[in-house]
């Protein structure tokens, strides 16, 4: 088989400008979070339902991209196209958190300078495999599976939603694919609602509760994501980036619903925000046209921008996170260095895409890829 015939589909631009979006609000979600002394006056304060939200799309631009194609490759050829696109910035965005590690030493981390070299170098190998490592090799204090780099926890249930995908799941017919989203979507609110922080924030632990909320936070957005490109029939939406991007950020920036004598109530409001909301924002993404260059180079630039974003942003964030600990500024104090720290994770991130991510990706395009997809 030819390159050409995983090529000939085109992108949805609006939902690569979307997901570019999304990364950005990540960023500005994290330097308000370490402001705040709770989710309770969190500002953006759902911003971490970012990472639902790319559930929903990945499961649906890879049922677009793949579910009519498995007669054209294998399994194994499958696992080499994901790995290629997402592998080379896991592997990046740990060497960065570990160059950055012991820059991270400070009364919210107290024990990093304690932290011998070699094992902090042991956690970095171990996390270029994304293999999570237990909590008794936890070198932070907070417990990740990722300790040098958090995000990692989200790429670890991308990929189990992958293999999932590929080796059952894409061979359900679309009945017994909605009945596996609607179980899914049960189980998503009552996590939800009975969460004691009311909230489906967790998943990057590698301890029973925590594994089963990443798994929960995973089951459904993908496989809603991948049942809508099964079902939708697109219309046209005029504006559709505008109005998908106001959607996404009313979302992430409401404040919290319930207060502390109502936790349930944020629940729910997280948990149909996942099950109704984004697959909606899908929607009016796929359904929508780019007729303006600006626009589409903005949804190009976001697009490219995305990924590289979040996964190499969070050891700047800790080290933002690290400074407010030291010296408690208010949020008007700290805007230089918030302003530095946003600005520097975009120039970061687009350094890597442009350094190092294409490059590499285009690499084992080649050795890795050849002629066989």
């Amino acid at each position: 088989m030819k390159n050409e015939a995983l090529t000939t589909k085109p992108h949805y631009a609006i939902l690569d400008g979307l997901r570019g979006v999304a990364s950005v609000l990540v960023i500005a979600f994290h330097i308000f979070e370490a402001h705040s002394t709770s989710h309770l006056d969190q500002i953006i304060n759902h911003g971490y339902l970012a990472v639902d939200f790319f559930f929903v799309l990945s499961g649906f631009v890879i049922g677009y991209a793949y579910d009519d194609r498995w007669n054209k490759f294998t399994i194994k050829d499958f696992f080499k196209i994901r790995l290629i696109r997402l592998q080379p910035l896991v592997v990046l965005g740990m060497i960065i958190g570990a160059i950055c590690f012991y820059f991270q030493d400070s009364a919210m981390w107290p024990a990093i300078h304690t932290v011998p070299v070699w094992k902090m170098l042991l956690i970095m190998l171990i996390g270029t495999t994304l293999i999570p490592v237990p909590i008794s090799m936890d070198i932070r204090g907070w417990q990740e599976m990722h300790p040098l780099n958090g995000p990692g926890w989200s790429l670890f249930f991308e990929y189990i939603a992958n293999i999932l995908y590929a080796v059952v799941v894409r061979k359900f017919s679309k009945i017994l694919l909605g009945i596996l989203v609607f179980l899914s979507a049960c189980v998503l609110i009552h996590l939800a609602v009975t969460s004691p922080a009311g909230d489906i924030i967790g998943g990057w632990s590698l301890n029973a509760e925590q594994l089963r909320i990443g798994a929960t936070r995973v089951i459904y957005p993908f496989f809603a994501g991948l049942l809508l490109s099964r079902l939708v029939k697109l219309s046209h939406i005029s504006n559709a980036f505008l109005w998908s991007s106001i959607l996404l950020l009313i979302v992430f920036c409401m404040p919290r619903i319930g207060g502390s004598g109502h936790l349930w109530m944020n629940g729910l409001y997280d948990s149909l925000t996942v099950i109704i909301i984004f697959p909606l924002v899908v929607f009016i993404g796929a359904c929508g046209t780019i007729n303006r260059k600006k626009e589409a180079a903005l949804c190009k630039f976001l697009g490219d921008i995305s990924y590289p974003l979040y996964i190499t942003h969070y050891p700047v964030i800790y080290m933002y996170t690290a400074w407010v600990s030291d010296h408690k500024p208010t949020f008007m104090q700290a805007l230089p260095i918030a302003l530095l720290t946003f600005i520097s994770s975009m120039l970061m991130a687009y350094a890597s895409l442009k350094w190092y991510d294409e490059p590499v990706r285009n690499w084992l395009r080649k050795k890795v890829l050849k002629k066989n997809v």
